[in-house]
């Protein structure tokens, strides 16, 4: 009798779907549950990946050096999007001692010594906003009133973009985070961002000011960094802080507002409110799918697997952050929970440059509402909150409230 033919690995379809609210991915998070080191073929990019969803496993990925992000460069890998986000030669796809190199030149900027400058400018902008979104009345699209704005000028601040120049870069953002754009098109707004940046950096050059732009223009001169690399660092910084910002802290009020009993337990502590911002970012899902992978430079076991080398593997934060061995009822949020630390920032060498940054306009942002708008409620039902669809990065279209 002839033997049944051997088969081949299990390879998961993981398509991009839009997801409502915090609803969670079912794909990562049966995967999670059924087979947290697990083969996914994504919707661009050729072959398949590993994707690690449990916990310790995606910290091991994260921190080891034998998991390249420079070795992605060129090569048409598993992705969420048709073209890729980050620049080749840039900070995310950079590996020590390049990488390390890259990091130390912005650490000055993201440091408890600037963010708590920053802070005071940040907790001023926010309350002359909530001050005009009251004196507008309800009901108000908080992303776009208060959220939004907030976010665009602390980055704009920051970074030295001036204020004129914000709808440009807006419009550059929605280009390259969303998962319609193709190749091509990408290709063309990467390049028109780039040049603008280069443009901004020059300038700075012949007239600094106190902004990030200014000091990786300095550092260019004396030799400590290119212009590719610079232009990476600045768009990589502004992308996250006009977006991933304005996505989170607006689905964080979201949350809040529906679950009614555990902000009121908020307003009456307001001291927890920093470990309220880190429990929300646990339990928010802040991606559609995952972002850049790395590709393994020798075999490596990763959860009881063996991932051979020179094959691409993705981790996926938000399935680590619901890791039931990890989290207690991890679906549930818990303003209170003290358990292990998130890894909505990541982890490793490729920490989020920014998290200081985004973690401090969450609390000034949720401190101003709570403080200012003492009856605020959607202004719908919460399943006629409009998210969304097609971008790398949730949250929603609008966020109609009333108070």
């Amino acid at each position: 009798m002839t033997p049944p033919p051997r088969r081949g690995p299990v390879v998961h379809d993981w398509a991009v779907v839009p997801l409502p609210g915090t609803a969670f991915d079912p794909v990562p998070h049966r995967l999670l549950h059924e087979e947290p080191v697990a083969r996914v073929r994504l919707p661009h990019g050729e072959g398949h990946a590993w994707l690690v969803t449990r916990y310790e496993d995606v910290r091991l990925v994260s921190a080891d050096p034998r998991m390249s992000r420079a070795l992605t460069v060129g090569r048409p890998l598993p992705s969420m999007t048709p073209h890729t986000l980050a620049p080749a030669g840039g900070v995310g796809r950079a590996d020590p001692p390049d990488h390390t190199r890259l990091r130390r030149l912005i650490a000055p900027t993201f440091g408890r010594r600037r963010m708590n400058a920053l802070r005071g400018h940040t907790e001023r902008t926010a309350a002359a906003l909530a001050l005009r979104t009251l004196d507008a009345g309800p009901p108000a699209d908080l992303a776009e009133s208060f959220v939004g704005p907030l976010s665009a000028t602390v980055v704009a601040e920051l970074l030295g973009v001036p204020a004129a120049d914000l709808d440009r870069v807006q419009a550059w953002r929605a280009g390259l985070l969303s998962h319609d754009t193709t190749a091509a098109a990408g290709e063309s707004v990467k390049k028109e961002i780039a040049g603008y940046f280069a443009d901004l950096a020059r300038h700075r050059a012949g007239q600094p000011a106190d902004d990030l732009v200014s000091e990786l223009a300095a550092a260019r001169a004396a030799g400590g960094i290119s212009t590719p690399e610079l232009v990476s660092m600045a768009v990589m910084l502004t992308l996250n802080g006009l977006d991933a910002v304005r996505n989170i802290v607006s689905t964080m009020v979201y949350v809040l507002l529906v679950h009614p009993d555990q902000t009121a337990k908020l307003r009456t502590d307001p001291g927890g409110l920093p470990r309220a911002v880190d429990e929300l970012l646990r339990y928010i899902p802040q991606r559609n799918g995952v972002g850049m992978p790395r590709i393994a430079t020798a075999d490596i076991e990763v959860g009881g697997v063996t991932v051979r080398e020179g094959e691409t593997v993705h981790v996926f934060y938000p399935a680590a952050n619901r890791d039931p061995a990890v989290y207690t009822d991890p679906d549930r949020l818990d303003l209170s929970r003290d358990e292990a630390p998130h890894l909505a920032f990541g982890h490793g060498a490729h920490y989020c440059a920014g998290a200081q940054l985004a973690r401090m306009e969450a609390e000034v942002m949720l401190a101003t509402l709570l403080d200012r708008f003492p009856r605020l409620a959607l202004a719908v039902p919460p399943d006629e909150i409009a998210w969304r669809a097609g971008t790398v990065n949730r949250g929603p279209e609008t966020l109609p409230v009333t108070w």
